[in-house]
């Protein structure tokens, strides 16, 4: 009981909770955040700002995942963020894309808790995450995940089977569709369509192909096909998505 009590008088009177927030930035493997009720950034550390690509948290506070990250991986993220609100549970080590929009092959390693306030009311989540290869003792699944997924990455254009990816992995397929299925809440080839719709996105932004051409060099059959999936994922066209995105000097 006297541990107890000293514990609380000692934390009720640190001052700011500040000094203790910029602990993170002394980690530089480690990206952590703080999101209200409503997913916007009240932290992060300095990992933090350079995955979301500003110089100072100050830029991010008030901001969601959806300014930041690819339309895909920031519904993820907020879906996860709202599970953990909603149920008042933590998520502990779930293997994710790493939060980089140029479409690396990375994965990190994620953990979210609620945060209360004093009534035990839910009030925002917190978290961090490491890359899966900066974690010592990461399990023997997820590296093997970590191999696939970058030959993934680095080859989506090209007709990638399921088999191919386990052979990557040293998986046999069905080991590697149910290891894959629990790490992402997809399947191998559910992810596939997002990195290559990702890669699509960034060519109808940054370049002045058309649209026939982008379809074939992120790895769809034809323009239709495309077009049906664009559609479906991102809930707009990709000529309007070029529209409202690409840069006024193309």
């Amino acid at each position: 009981m006297e541990t107890l009590v000293l514990h609380q008088k000692f934390l009720r009177q640190l001052g700011s909770g500040e000094q203790l927030l910029r602990l993170f930035d002394l980690l530089p493997d480690v990206s952590f955040f703080m999101k209200d009720r409503r997913g916007r950034f009240i932290a992060l550390n300095r990992q933090g700002c350079d995955y979301c690509g500003v110089k100072s948290e100050r830029e991010a506070i008030g901001k969601t995942d959806r300014d930041f990250f690819p339309q895909t991986r920031a519904a993820e993220y907020m879906a996860a963020d709202r599970l953990v609100m909603q149920t008042g549970q933590a998520i502990l080590n779930r293997v994710e894309p790493a939060p980089e929009r140029e479409g690396s092959p990375h994965l990190v390693i994620t953990n979210k808790i609620p945060l209360r306030d004093a009534r035990g009311r839910v009030m925002g989540v917190a978290g961090f995450s490491r890359r899966v290869e900066q974690v010592r003792g990461a399990p023997a699944a997820t590296q093997r995940l970590a191999r696939a997924v970058s030959r993934l990455h680095d080859h989506y254009a090209s007709p990638l089977t399921t088999a191919q990816l386990a052979k990557a992995a040293g998986l046999s397929p069905s080991q590697f569709e149910r290891t894959f299925r629990k790490a992402f809440g997809a399947s191998p080839r559910q992810y596939l369509l997002r990195v290559r719709l990702e890669a699509a996105s960034r060519k109808l932004a940054d370049t002045d192909d058309t649209i026939a051409v982008i379809a074939h060099a992120c790895g769809f059959y034809d323009h239709a096909h495309f077009t049906r999936s664009f559609r479906a994922v991102n809930g707009i066209s990709p000529s309007r998505y070029r529209r409202e995105h690409q840069s006024p000097s193309l």
